[in-house]
């Protein structure tokens, strides 16, 4: 089993398709990993050599931000509007959407189930 930036990436699958298992690198970076590296996009995971697993290792480190990085600056940026006290940070805060959405009907991800009113029945 390939360990790769603190994830165990499943060796069954293709290289792209498991490099997507790590926080931070979606379909498009995959694929640009396995370029820049010069691995085919056909191969599994199983197939590869420790050193082309170092390889891939090593780039992820050196070009891109996941992971347990990736969380922690997040949810530092979060906490900065928080602290700012601005519009999205109020938003965060309230846990309301943040980018313009409506609530009156909707935005039940955010806001959580709907609560029952009590008396509105006719």
């Amino acid at each position: 089993m390939a360990r790769i930036a603190g994830v165990n990436i499943p060796t069954a699958k293709r290289v792209p398709i498991a490099l997507t298992y790590i926080h931070g690198i979606g379909p498009h970076v995959a694929d640009q990993i396995c370029t820049s590296i010069g691995i085919d996009q056909a191969r599994r995971v199983n197939q590869l050599t420790d050193a082309e697993v170092l390889a891939i290792r090593e780039y992820i480190d050196a070009n891109f931000t996941v992971e347990g990085d990736l969380r922690r600056e997040t949810s530092m940026n979060i906490k900065r509007l928080m602290d700012l006290g601005c519009y999205r940070g109020l938003r965060h805060r309230k846990g309301l959407p943040t980018r313009g959405q409506r609530t009156h009907t909707n935005a039940r991800t955010r806001k959580g189930p709907a609560k029952a009113i009590a008396g509105k029945k006719k």
